[in-house]
């Protein structure tokens, strides 16, 4: 069984500071990201086909997603 699971909104980095994920108390993501493979990906930007600079949303994001 595979699953994509799409967190729209949730960034990740190490700093607790100003980061509600890293600052909640929450039990089950980090379970399933020790337990399961799983990568990131970069969807926004250059990275899906945006020029340098300009904003993009989470539907340019999630239509570049299986892209290729």
């Amino acid at each position: 069984m595979i699953a994509l699971i799409i967190l729209d909104g949730w960034g990740i980095r190490n700093s607790v500071k100003n980061n509600a994920i890293k600052g909640a108390n929450i039990k089950t993501y980090p379970k399933l990201l020790k337990n399961y493979p799983n990568t990131m990906i970069s969807a926004s930007g250059l990275d899906v086909g945006l020029p340098e600079g300009q904003m993009g949303n989470s539907e340019v994001g999630h239509l570049n997603i299986g892209a290729g």
